[in-house]
């Protein structure tokens, strides 16, 4: 009986070498009314939120990702520092 990792030879398979990829999560907790707000895009995923908190999330995510653009830079790309240099300018 083969496990997962083995082959047919008895070798094990080498895992796919996948870069990370990354994804800035935005969670609104101060929602007072029923309503499920949920935003997927490019790099960004937002759930929760009040409707001015969803819509401050979603501003600040698209201008992220504007950021990124004129950068010609992908989230996989950037280190700590850039990213917070990022967030700092977009929330201004």
């Amino acid at each position: 009986m083969e496990s997962k990792g083995d082959s047919k030879n008895g070798k094990k398979k080498k895992a796919k070498s996948r870069k990370p990829k990354a994804l800035l999560l935005g969670v609104g907790l101060d929602s007072k009314d029923d309503h499920v707000r949920i935003t997927r895009g490019p790099n960004f995923q937002l759930v929760g939120g009040s409707k001015d908190t969803h819509e401050q999330m979603q501003e600040t995510a698209v201008k992220f990702n504007e950021e990124l653009t004129r950068r010609q830079k992908r989230m996989e790309d950037l280190g700590p520092t850039e990213f917070l240099d990022i967030i700092h300018k977009v929330k201004k």
